[in-house]
């Protein structure tokens, strides 16, 4: 299959959406109860069991008959009838023989003198247990379309006649098997036989009703198994719909409220108990929602800090364009055209400093990132700068360590922020000092340092020179020659590219500051 081809992630989600019409809870329960329902409907195939045991019991009872008939067939007629009360109270069966004529002549229910040797059970007295077995074999029977077994009934005449298998023994002279059912479900087995050369017929009659009560009990067995193991499983599947249910309207009610703007009053639940895709997804939404805020705080203070830092300089443009209609001296004239110019130049510096700070993050979004080599882009930058004479005659010396110093990520942001470095260095070294840049690679981590030999930066006041708008410049730089945001920009490219940009004093004891780039190695 092509590419092309492969079906994606919203195909995927799209031919599963109809699940999304039913709640979670519902999928739960219906993934558990369908293995039970499957199981549940053994109760039904129960009945191929039925089948094979009436089918066995056609065997005994046809073998049984011809057996009785062979034994019958050489007897007197005392010992016939003997066998028959004997044969009748060891297999608990009715025997009965018919004369040549068709007429009864002996009947072991009869000639017992201890009675009958089963009786027909009277559905009259039932209790609700043997009642609903019935029903339940009956909606079985009716489930698989069971075909219809006629009902057992004695018949009113004691002819051979009036038992069609005993017609059929008689004219085919082949033992004949009958199924029957009695009023309470049990099957009635008949088996007719002819005895000897006579015409003489046997008819054997068992109601089997062992057949009957094994089915029930098996049924009745696999019926108890389903109901505990379905009321367990519903618990289990309500159990477990709580506990992924509960949380997740938790977080979604928190997103709703995050997204209604009362961010500030929500408290993401972050389930610390929880080490499941639940407790990631919750802490992930949390950390999401701290992301959210501390980005809307940083939107906000930056449009406080933008507002701040472009007041000043339009109040002393304005100032100086409502003073020159009133001003005729033409050097205090051209001071104030001096002073407008400077603050045109400054605004537009801010402003072009405020787009690029605030582009950052989109366009690394955007970006892509390529393989550099960090030592490459420093020598071209520092080439470049010589040319365009941007280090005031201040030496720059470039030192080497470890690996090649390969990194990941967009050639233009790291190169914004080596020139950022090297202004920042250039700005604060005295006159023919040397700035000093090395770059060491162990193979995990690239870092580039830019150190200088001007005053230093206090260390409480290290991590101030990375705020916005935060500057403090040279005596001998004027005033709003920079922005303030050189370095802040800088740390915002360092972060985007997994990386750091700190501040430190030199390791050589000396006078200055450095200013360390911290970028993971290119693997």
């Amino acid at each position: 299959m092509d590419e092309d081809d492969a079906p994606t992630l919203d195909q995927s989600v799209e031919r599963l959406s109809f699940l999304g019409r039913f709640s979670l809870t519902a999928r739960i329960l219906a993934v558990n109860l369908l293995p039970l329902m499957v199981l549940g409907g053994g109760l039904f195939y129960i009945d191929s069991y039925r089948t094979q045991l009436i089918d066995e019991r056609f065997k005994l009872a046809r073998i049984e008959a011809q057996i009785t008939a062979e034994a019958l067939a050489g007897a007197t007629r005392e010992r016939q009838e003997a066998l028959l009360v004997q044969i009748g109270k060891e297999q608990k069966m009715r025997l009965r023989m018919f004369d040549a004529e068709g007429l009864l002549w002996a009947d072991s229910f009869v000639l017992d003198e201890d009675g009958p040797a089963f009786e027909f059970d009277d559905i009259s007295d039932d209790t609700w247990n043997q009642q609903f077995a019935r029903w339940m074999d009956r909606a079985v029977d009716a489930i698989v379309s069971a075909e219809a077994v006629t009902d057992y009934a004695e018949p009113g005449s004691e002819t051979a006649d009036a038992w069609p298998e005993l017609v059929a023994a008689r004219e085919e002279e082949v033992s004949q098997i009958t199924l029957y059912e009695w009023r309470d479900g049990t099957p009635v087995i008949t088996a007719a036989a002819p005895v000897g050369l006579r015409g003489a017929t046997l008819l054997t009659t068992r109601n089997a009703v062992d057949i009957t009560e094994s089915v029930r009990a098996a049924r009745s067995t696999l019926v108890i198994a389903v109901l505990v193991v379905l009321f367990a499983s519903i618990l289990l599947s309500l159990f477990l719909a709580r506990t992924i249910v509960k949380p997740l309207r938790l977080l979604a009610g928190a997103a709703v409220r995050v997204r209604q703007g009362r961010e500030r009053e929500v408290e993401v639940p972050r389930l610390p108990e929880r080490g499941d895709e639940i407790g990631l997804l919750a802490r992930a939404v949390s950390d999401m929602t701290g992301a959210l805020r501390h980005r809307i705080d940083a939107v906000d203070s930056f449009a406080a800090d933008v507002a701040h830092e472009i007041k000043n300089p339009l109040a002393s443009l304005r100032s100086a364009i409502e003073s020159l209609p009133r001003v005729e001296d033409a050097e205090t004239r051209e001071k104030l055209t001096d002073i407008a110019t400077h603050d045109v130049r400054r605004i537009d510096r801010l402003v072009s400093e405020i787009s690029d700070a605030s582009r950052i993050d989109a366009e690394m979004s955007r970006a892509t990132l390529e393989r550099l080599d960090l030592s490459d882009l420093v020598r071209a930058i520092i080439g470049s700068r010589e040319d365009r004479a941007e280090n005031r005659n201040r030496e720059i010396i470039l030192k080497t360590r470890g690996y090649a110093a390969n990194v990941i990520g967009v050639g233009a942001r790291l190169e914004r922020v080596v020139e950022n470095l090297l202004d920042n260095a250039v700005s604060f070294s005295p006159k023919d000092a040397p700035i000093s840049v090395e770059i060491d690679n162990d193979g995990e981590r690239v870092v580039l340092t830019v150190c200088d030999e001007g005053p230093g930066i206090p260390e409480d006041s290290r991590e101030k020179v990375f705020h916005r708008f935060h500057s403090v410049r040279p005596d001998s730089e004027d005033f709003g020659n920079h922005s303030g945001l050189g370095l802040a920009i800088a740390r915002a490219i360092a972060e985007a590219h997994d990386g750091a940009l700190i501040a430190q004093g030199r390791t050589d004891s000396a006078s200055g500051a450095c200013l360390r780039l911290d970028l993971p190695a290119a693997a």
